[in-house]
């Protein structure tokens, strides 16, 4: 037995053309398709990049009881188990972020790694003199961005792109051991994750559709509401889409080894993704601080199983938490007790249903539910967002470990029903989401693909709402959870419970467009003050976490300080027109020179 996964990162299924796009150069997508079953209702679970990962190796959500982190020491790893029943697993990519702190548990599962440099903000090569960047649209600055623009200038020749040498190291290792047996190996690129960087030669195929485009560089959007103008917009959709065919190219080289060494006939292939990205749909840029529309959390997925050998469409409900217990299944292992998700051998070949609902969201953001045709996503009920905790014993961020002060409130709890008889740390927690100033919504995919209208129907409600707590008890989530989002822990879901209605107001709001500066007349200088510039005083540091308690996170102060309230307003739906006010106001009161 023999598999194979290849995993891109930020793959918009709605570009692609198996799913019905008709703009984007993607040819080897579609014979893939051709060749293999096709998901029409794949969605993620845990969100977004390692988050999902940790899901993949484990077959469990962890979103309810963790943000971004390392895989745990209770935590079962499918890589690891193949390892250890004999089965050679090897993992190549470019995805930088398994070299990070919240990332460093994953990649030493596998028997053997490869990881080739290069990606976004990847540490990679030393420069002390600042690189040339050019003017830009992006409003994102700081080390990531710094390091980004030196990484280009060592990238120049496709030959050296990390993505393209990913795959070379991919085909390398299918040419080396397709003779022998028992060996899964993962093919993961970091593409076509921002920034859009690619080459010419996949650019070509968009020059029709730029118009003309001459503004500044934008190839790395913001996560934030759109602002820019349409012709920017669809200058970073071809960029997009050309890195998407680079992609495409590198995914034809593997249906081509898959041709000349015979894979097909004993190969399990699968071609995923994590989650999605927003390009400008629902007026949002990227992920995290917005809900998880479709664009993001409903995600192609290929597979083919030589055991049937089927092809076609399915229409049953899976998900990423699949993708684990899939392969133990076909190297003839058990899933572990503490793995929800759900070979999907059946239903490859005929379609066989696996759940009747499936969880998803990210940590401390909206509790989300769908049952393939109704998305329903669940609000806090405060603008707190409290209670709110993490569960830990590997105390680190995406790329920091967890603060003194951070931990200085850590207890030490009993074991959790996955943890192995483990204690744990329980750390409170902070949400990069604003799920309240959101509001709780409710979507019909069925007459309303593109969720454009959240919709207020309690008897739906009711029983979504349902759903989201059996999806959750079933994770065994915590009971503040409940607590933050207004539901039981235990007995039924009741109309007491429902929220649609009673936060109506803030799905209108959140939707509005954003307001301008004009509008504040002579209060517009505090709001369109770089933040740093505000918190370099006791007063300003004051009246900004006042307002906007998430300044007082140091990291989330480095990633913003660079842009004013009115930009970051563009990012978190908190900062309503009524709050830049009083912000303004307050600013102009207590702050001098603003």
């Amino acid at each position: 037995m023999k598999a194979v996964m290849v995993m891109f990162d930020s793959l918009n299924r709605r570009l692609l053309p198996p799913y019905g796009c008709d703009w984007t150069h993607a040819p080897n997508f579609q014979r893939l398709a051709d060749r293999t079953v096709v998901f029409d209702r794949c969605y993620g679970g845990s969100m977004p990049c390692m988050p999902a990962r940790r899901e993949m190796h484990t077959g469990r959500p962890n979103f309810l009881h963790r943000s971004w982190g390392p895989l745990e020491p209770f935590d079962d790893s499918v890589p690891q188990i193949l390892g250890d029943s004999g089965v050679h697993t090897h993992l190549v990519t470019d995805h930088q972020h398994y070299w990070e702190d919240g990332g460093a548990t994953y990649h030493q599962r596998y028997s053997s790694f490869e990881f080739f440099r290069g990606q976004e903000g990847d540490k990679w090569k030393g420069q002390v003199a600042d690189p040339e960047i050019p003017e830009t649209l992006t409003l994102r600055r700081g080390r990531l961005w710094r390091q980004d623009w030196v990484n280009r200038q060592h990238l120049t020749d496709p030959a050296v792109h990390p993505q393209n040498l990913t795959f070379d190291a991919g085909l390398e290792f299918l040419a080396a051991n397709k003779d022998d047996d028992r060996w899964f190996v993962q093919i993961e690129t970091f593409d076509p994750h921002e920034p859009f960087f690619s080459y010419a030669e996949h650019k070509q195929h968009y020059a029709g559709r730029e118009a003309g485009y001459d503004g500044p560089h934008f190839d790395w959007p913001d996560y934030k509401r759109v602002t820019e103008d349409d012709s920017a917009v669809r200058h970073a959709r071809n960029e997009y889409a050309a890195l998407l065919t680079m992609c495409d190219t590198s995914l034809g080289r593997v249906l081509d080894a898959f041709d000349e060494h015979g894979l097909w006939d004993d190969t399990l292939l699968i071609v995923c993704t994590d989650h999605g990205f927003l390009l400008g749909e629902h007026g949002w840029w990227g992920k995290n601080v917005q809900p998880w529309f479709d664009e993001n959390i409903h995600t192609p997925l290929f597979v083919w199983d030589p055991r049937s050998r089927a092809t076609g469409r399915r229409s049953s409900l899976v998900q990423t938490i699949d993708i684990g217990p899939t392969l133990l299944d076909y190297f003839g292992l058990e899933r572990t007790p503490d793995m929800l998700g759900v070979p999907l051998k059946d239903t490859v070949t005929d379609d066989a249903p696996v759940r009747a609902a499936g969880l998803f969201g990210s940590y401390g953001a909206h509790v989300n539910v769908t049952d393939g045709r109704y998305v329903y996503m669940r609000a806090s009920v405060t603008p707190e967002n409290r209670p709110l905790f993490e569960y830990t014993l590997m105390p680190t961020h995406m790329d920091s470990r967890f603060s003194v002060g951070e931990l200085s409130g850590a207890t030490l709890e009993p074991p959790l029903p996955f943890t192995k008889g483990v204690p744990v740390l329980r750390v409170p927690g902070f949400a990069v989401g604003a799920p309240y100033a959101l509001g709780t919504r409710l979507y019909d995919l069925a007459s309303d693909p593109d969720q454009e209208t959240s919709l207020v129907d309690e008897e739906v409600e009711l029983r979504m709402a349902t759903l989201l707590v059996e999806g959750m008890r079933a994770c065994d989530a915590p009971d503040e959870q409940y607590t933050r989002l207004g539901l039981p822990p235990r007995g039924p879901v009741t109309a007491a419970h429902l929220l649609l209605r009673a936060q109506r107001p803030q799905v209108e709001s959140s939707d509005a467009p954003l307001p301008t500066a004009e509008e504040f007349g002579p209060d517009t200088s505090g709001v369109t003050t770089p933040l740093r510039e505000i918190v370099s005083t006791p007063q300003g540091r004051d009246v900004l976490t006042r307002h906007l308690p998430m300044l007082a996170h140091p990291g989330l102060l480095a990633m913003v300080g660079a842009m004013s309230a009115l930009q970051l307003a563009a990012m978190t739906p908190t900062l309503s027109r009524d709050k830049l006010r009083a912000l303004a106001a307050d600013l102009a009161a207590e702050v001098p020179g603003t």
